[in-house]
């Protein structure tokens, strides 16, 4: 980083534009599920829990998404998805954070980087929809529980994030699991 009059500093701007597909469907069955499962007693609260400890949100809602498709989720995606998320996602996400909650003169400014937040994370699950949707694999024959928390376990940002998460993701795989294929239990 150079360094500016007056100790301004100055962030060059090196990173391109992101290539995104010209038609991207948003309202997915993926988003649909997505909201779905947030207003779950204690699911927002154990997803968010899991974000400060370094996870995906948006690779929680796939992975489980999975398993009540029947489908394992192997934790790889699409270079595009990453790229968003690391680049959209969690920068809108840092701002957020960076704005103070008790300030009232940062309400309006913190409540609209939130609603972009929320945006791109549903960005974000549409590109992932892309992928997932296109998965031809037979599906899984094992338990549901047992492929929640599986899937949930692929989730993780690394494997000793998983162990040390063993609590949570078993918690968030009982608020998680449905009764059947398709189905979002109540």
């Amino acid at each position: 980083m150079e360094t500016a009059p007056d100790d301004i500093t100055v962030i060059p701007q090196t990173a391109a534009s992101l290539s995104l597909p010209a038609v991207l469907q948003t309202d997915t069955e993926l988003w649909s599920f997505a909201l779905s499962c947030w207003q779950k007693p204690g699911v927002a609260s154990a997803c968010l829990s899991l974000q400060q400890q370094g996870w995906s949100v948006t690779r929680i809602l796939c992975a489980a998404w999975q398993a009540n498709q029947r489908r394992t989720y192997t934790g790889l995606e699409a270079v595009t998805v990453t790229e968003w998320r690391n680049r959209v996602t969690v920068a809108l996400r840092d701002i957020k954070r960076a704005l103070p909650k008790e300030s009232g003169s940062c309400y309006n400014l913190r409540a609209g980087v939130a609603r972009l937040e929320l945006e791109a994370e549903r960005v974000e699950l549409a590109l992932a929809w892309q992928t997932l949707n296109t998965q031809t694999e037979e599906p899984a024959m094992q338990d549901r529980n047992i492929l929640i928390i599986g899937n949930l376990t692929a989730a993780a940002p690394c494997a000793d994030s998983a162990r040390a998460a063993a609590t949570d993701i078993h918690q968030l795989a009982s608020a998680l699991t449905f009764s059947r294929p398709g189905a979002q239990s109540t």
